[in-house]
């Protein structure tokens, strides 16, 4: 069953981003996953919790893929760098497939 990984990012700065945004797409790729959204311009459609300056969605066949990805030293090693500059809210969803 197809899985997405679905995250919502505050930055705080932007020292990190050149190097992250380089690599992060090999990473995604060597794990079957697919960007279906980055960046975005998110806009409230509805609640009263802050905004977050950037969203994602990533798509993956399944679970294990995603877990796979998500736990891998590539991607954690990138996350560090991320860490560095932003805070991220990100979860993990099935699809209705």
């Amino acid at each position: 069953m197809t899985a997405y990984i679905i995250g919502q990012m505050e930055i705080h700065s932007r020292s990190w981003m050149e190097e992250y945004f380089a690599k992060i797409p090999e990473v995604v790729a060597s794990h079957k996953g697919v960007f279906r959204v980055r960046g975005g311009n998110p806009e409230r459609l509805e609640g009263d919790k802050a905004l977050p300056d950037a969203a994602f969605i990533i798509e993956f066949p399944d679970r294990d893929h995603a877990t796979s990805f998500w736990n891998s030293d590539a991607f954690q090693s990138l996350a560090v760098l991320r860490r560095s500059g932003s805070t991220l809210n990100a979860i993990l969803a099935d699809a209705l497939d």
